[in-house]
């Protein structure tokens, strides 16, 4: 970690401490942005990364204000619980290599939920974060500009990588940013794209939303990767589907006829799908689908507890050095490899307590007129977030600041939607009102007749 890194680590703890929930808020995703994986201490076998020392504080903060308490969990806390605990109780033991590595995978999965779970406590938090993020993105799109026009990345002063003329495609530079990867720096604009838009949607909020907006769509053009354009094209594509938002169930209906038909209609497997699409968004589709294809042929292999990623090494004509194994770019398959079918179950399940959740938040706004609209927009976004993550998952397997945005979103989906519910369940309408006044207190609840 070197003195920058240091002064910036400093003063966000300082800030995630002792400063209003909406500041510690705004202080943890600064760190998200501003800090890079480089910015760490190497104690015994753990890598203390920058960002560990934040979630590490964060966690603090909410219990010891008790602005969460465990016995709040959701339906989706508990899954999240299950998913983790079952996979490094697997991992544990089946395997004594890597020990390290899954403690702290499991170790950042709950610290940054629980720790977003606690800052976040509402529709108006979510509004608020919004509108101040886009003072930490303005300035972050302008150094991502700056990279994508010089070639040098001003995150290296931190650490950051330098792709410069080894990382270009079609003659113009991928940029990195803080992340470690063209694709998760796009992925993340690709998701807050999805929310922005439905902020968009809000009559008082377009002038803001749209520099979100436009923001979003800067990061995604810098990073010149086939997963950030997938991603941005899923957050714009969710969003096509909102005049059918009441008719979900024939929307699923026919992706899964869609889905049958390509099976029937092509030579090669399914998941070759994504070989095709990358000739349009570009990435390397190939390896995406070539991938799956020796998961599935290998399914003996791993089905039951997972392998060690070495194993793998016979799956692909090229490995990482790191590893010895075949580049798990699937977070499926990661979880497969890790710890059997049996936590792709799990996080499957995660994915429809979600899904189910939002299903539920919605219906129970729809339920209430006087509820504004503005709430279902939000919601929808934060479905068509769940949705542009389930997609990128079939391309890359988390890791870098991707990680925390996705559990922070997804504390965000668990928080909402459990208020929604219980403000809007077994009540009489009158009572409803009044509670979606308490809930969306900038609006004041209409009388009733």
């Amino acid at each position: 970690m070197n003195p920058l890194g240091a002064i910036i680590l400093v003063v966000l703890i300082g800030i995630v401490l002792g400063a209003s929930r909406r500041a510690a808020l705004m202080g943890m995703m600064a760190g998200v942005l501003y800090l890079t994986e480089a910015q760490q201490l190497k104690v015994l076998d753990f890598n203390l990364y920058a960002l560990r020392f934040l979630e590490l504080a964060g966690f603090i903060r909410v219990l010891s204000r008790r602005e969460f308490a465990f016995r709040q969990l959701t339906r989706i806390d508990l899954a999240l619980l299950l998913l983790y605990g079952y996979t490094t109780v697997v991992f544990l033991l089946r395997s004594s290599e890597g020990v390290a590595n899954q403690i702290g995978v499991t170790v950042d999965a709950l610290l940054c939920y629980f720790t977003f779970r606690g800052l976040i406590w509402g529709m108006d938090d979510l509004r608020w974060f919004l509108r101040a993020f886009i003072i930490l993105l303005a300035p972050y799109a302008l150094l991502v500009l700056i990279e994508s026009f010089t070639g040098h990345n001003p995150f290296t002063l931190l650490g950051g990588v330098e792709g410069g003329s080894n990382w270009t495609r079609h003659g113009r530079p991928r940029c990195f940013g803080s992340f470690q990867q063209p694709d998760t720096l796009g992925m993340f604009a690709g998701s807050f794209l999805a929310l922005f838009i439905g902020l968009a949607c809000i009559p008082r909020e377009r002038k803001r939303a749209a520099l979100g907006v436009f923001l979003c769509l800067i990061i995604v053009w810098a990073a010149n990767a086939g997963g950030a354009a997938s991603a941005a094209g899923m957050a714009v594509l969710g969003w096509l589907f909102w005049r059918y938002r009441t008719r979900m169930q024939t929307v699923r209906r026919g992706v899964v006829v869609l889905l049958v038909l390509l099976a029937l209609v092509m030579k090669a497997p399914i998941w070759y799908v994504f070989a095709r699409a990358s000739s349009v968004t570009g990435g390397d589709g190939w390896h995406r689908s070539y991938l799956i294809d020796m998961a599935w042929q290998h399914r003996g292999q791993w089905w039951l507890g997972g392998l060690p990623v070495k194993e793998t090494g016979g799956w692909m004509p090229y490995n990482l050095a790191m590893t010895g194994g075949a580049d798990i770019t699937n977070q499926y398959l990661a979880f497969g490899v890790a710890a059997g079918v049996g936590a792709v179950i799990l996080f499957v399940f995660l994915l429809k307590r979600a899904f189910g959740a939002l299903g539920l938040a919605l219906a129970a706004v729809r339920s209430v007129p006087a509820v504004p609209d503005e709430t279902e927009y939000l919601l929808w976004g934060l479905g068509v977030v769940l949705i542009v993550h389930i997609i990128n998952w079939f391309g890359i397997s988390y890791f870098d600041q991707m990680s925390v945005i996705w559990f922070m979103q997804l504390a965000v989906v668990s928080t909402l939607t459990d208020q929604v519910v219980k403000a809007g369940k077994l009540m009489p309408t009158e009572a409803r009102v009044h509670e979606a006044a308490n809930l969306w207190p900038s609006r004041s609840a209409p009388t009733m007749s």
